[in-house]
């Protein structure tokens, strides 16, 4: 199978010993590996395709740990660089009753910032199917840059872009700075996953169809609205899927966009679909990919931290995923 590349951030989550209080009023955390893209390619991986993690930690035992969990997560870590620079990013997470999440970042700068674009090269992309990103890492450091060159190479390959804006304020100077990076790196995607929080944020309209509309008039083939309890819903210029949200136990929503999203690009590698045939998705294709990984998320989310499944774990939850 061919790959799914995730460039960005790398940290550690500290996870909160108790649910339903501030994050001030957390007195026991717990260690767990996390970022964002590297969630959606230990997802990939975990479900038996092929996951490659591009990003960079410091040269501390934070590193030394998530780069221990991507390999056991089956991730090919060759492109996880190590400096000096600056040490490993971390993230104290608070739980609310229903499992939705405080944040606060330790990262001033963190090692992954510095990721340059001098360490993205061609051989890079070499057999790969999707270069995967989101909007923590396009703030104004090298790691930006990175971005760009990668994107640049995936595209020369004909590869798939897929962009999770997955916004996180207080990385932020202002609300507006990150609003105008994520809307200048939205016409290099023909995937845009987006929570239905984010959709006024990010495309400034208040509607999905709506939104579509001006994310079709870009470069975009593709979005995948996720609306938490709500359920989720695919878009492309001639079909649209939606299917209503399975109810399980909720103990922790950290991953679950991430393991919606990597779980999606693992069916669509999966099945051999390019940039170009995205558009060509039927509404029935739509909705068994979003079946797929409603029921893949529901698994991480009844889990502390982001844990993903293996696919014989999905199917031992789910006997209907292998039909």
């Amino acid at each position: 199978m061919k790959k799914v590349i995730a460039i960005g951030e790398l940290l550690i989550d500290f996870v909160p010993g108790e649910k339903g209080c501030a994050l001030r009023e957390v007195t026991h955390f717990e260690r767990v590996a996390g970022g964002a893209p590297a969630n959606v390619v230990s997802a990939v991986s975990r479900l038996g395709g092929s996951g490659v993690m591009v990003s960079q930690v410091g040269e501390d035992a934070f590193g030394e740990h998530i780069i221990d969990v991507l390999r056991h997560n089956g991730v090919d870590t060759s492109w996880v660089y190590r400096t000096k620079r600056a040490n490993t990013g971390l993230a104290f997470v608070s739980l609310d009753s229903t499992g939705n999440r405080e944040f606060s970042f330790f990262r001033n700068p963190s090692a992954d910032l510095f990721l340059s674009p001098e360490q993205i090269t061609p051989e890079l992309m070499a057999d790969g199917a999707v270069l995967h990103f989101c909007s923590v890492d396009l703030v104004d450091y090298p790691c930006r840059q990175a971005h760009r060159r990668a994107i640049e190479l995936a595209r020369e390959r004909g590869m798939m872009i897929c962009f999770d804006p997955n916004v996180r304020l207080p990385l932020w100077d202002t609300p507006e700075s990150c609003q105008e990076a994520i809307r200048e790196f939205l016409p290099y995607a023909d995937i845009v996953k987006i929570s239905d929080d984010e959709l006024a944020f990010v495309t400034g309209c208040h509607t999905e169809a709506e939104a579509a509309k001006q994310l079709f008039a870009m470069n975009c083939r593709l979005m995948l609205v996720t609306r938490g309890a709500e359920g989720s819903a695919a878009y492309t210029l001639s079909a649209v899927a939606e299917r209503e949200a399975l109810r399980v136990p909720v103990v922790d929503t950290t991953g679950c966009g991430d393991s919606f999203i990597g779980s999606f690009l693992y069916q669509l590698v999966r099945d051999g679909v390019t940039a170009e045939r995205l558009g060509e998705l039927s509404a029935g294709e739509l909705g068994r990919y979003l079946d797929f990984s409603a029921r893949y998320a529901s698994l991480t989310v009844g889990q502390k931290g982001a844990v993903m499944a293996t696919l014989d774990e999905l199917t031992a939850a789910y006997p209907e995923t292998a039909q």
